[in-house]
């Protein structure tokens, strides 16, 4: 056994005195075949390395990653309320945009006003506007939007108006029939629906139709001629067929102002 290893290292000593005697350019070839072999095992030890570093870095808490996914909820649900928002009030500038363009083309100077209370004992018939004497506003101005009319302006403050709407038996309407110019007047309506209104007091046998138009006559001295209040639903003979009566669907969504529009003489 110890003769063995006694012949081993002197084999490994003339091996190493050899390759120092050898040749710049041998020995330098030599080098590079002998570590050409065990290069792929540093390699395989410093990708494993490198793999379990890796892994390290990547392996993050449970409590972290369910902090960060809470994060990420919130701001998810932000970014949701924001582009509603965003949708909201783009929608609201189209529609303001087309109430002015509407405003510009009218034939009637209009003041624009906004709807800021509502009766809360009978919410349809009356509304306060957010325009007063100091804009201009003065009682029994006709009130409008872009469809028909809405009512009259019954009590004028500096900065507030209050509206007394169509339908209501403080604002009776003297009324035409657009296609046959029939007179009447535009009364109450129902306590229910306050899209319809009677059409009362016009000539027994007049030739109405549903569908016909109904809109301001001018006479009373409240309302100019011309303004739309709405279309015949149906028509009926009264008080034992002395006079017609009719009901009317109003134009003008009464249940659902936001703006409407005074006219200024």
């Amino acid at each position: 056994m110890k003769k063995s290893h006694y012949i081993a290292l002197g084999l490994v000593a003339l091996l190493v005195l050899v390759v120092l005697n050898l040749p710049a350019r041998t020995a330098a070839r030599l080098k590079l075949a002998v570590g050409s072999l065990f290069l792929p095992l540093f390699g395989l030890a410093s990708a494993s390395q490198q793999a379990a570093g890796k892994t390290a870095d990547t392996l993050t808490p449970r409590g972290e990653l369910e902090r960060q996914n809470e994060a990420l909820r919130r701001e998810n649900q932000m970014l949701r309320a924001q582009e509603l928002q965003h949708a909201d009030l783009a929608k609201e500038n189209e529609r303001l945009r087309a109430l002015v363009n509407w405003q510009r083309r009218a034939p009637w100077k209009l003041k624009l006003a906004r709807v800021v209370l509502r009766d809360p004992a009978n919410w349809w018939r009356t509304v306060q506007i957010d325009a007063g004497s100091r804009d201009g506003v003065r009682e029994n101005m006709p009130v409008l939007t872009a469809e028909g009319l809405v009512g009259r302006v019954q009590s004028v403050s500096l900065t507030r108006a209050q509206v007394v709407l169509v339908g209501d038996p403080n604002c009776k309407v003297s009324a035409r029939v657009r296609e046959t110019r029939d007179d009447g007047i535009v009364a109450a309506g129902g306590p229910f629906d306050s899209s319809l209104v009677e059409f009362t007091h016009l000539e027994r046998g007049a030739n109405l139709k549903a569908g016909q138009n109904v809109e301001t006559s001018g006479m009373g001295g409240i309302f100019t001629n011309g303004i739309p209040i709405g279309k015949i639903v149906d028509v009926r003979p009264a008080q034992f067929g002395l006079y017609t009566e009719a009901r009317v669907k109003l134009n003008a969504n009464l249940a659902g102002l936001d703006e409407v529009f005074v006219m200024i003489p």
